[in-house]
């Protein structure tokens, strides 16, 4: 839901753009920390934020970190 986004962000699109790890943290809704595969061994580390229910918001790229490896921790940024 975020992929488009992302691409007007680093302006490029993503033929490979596949989830392969996540986190969350509870807030005044919730934060996804999602690595996310974008190519070979290319990966991107994603913060998306889903509000609560009652706000029916949708879900919003916080911020992003690229040129991350497959072996890199996912962590809160």
């Amino acid at each position: 839901k975020v992929k488009a986004q992302i691409e007007e962000k680093e302006g490029k699109t993503f033929d490979v753009f596949t989830a392969v790890e996540f986190k969350t943290q509870l807030v005044a809704g919730t934060n996804y920390f999602i690595k996310v595969r974008v190519g070979n061994e290319e990966f991107m580390h994603l913060r998306v934020f889903k509000s609560l229910p009652h706000e029916n918001e949708q879900l919003s790229l916080h911020s992003y970190q690229s040129s991350k490896t497959k072996h890199d921790e996912l962590a809160y940024f």
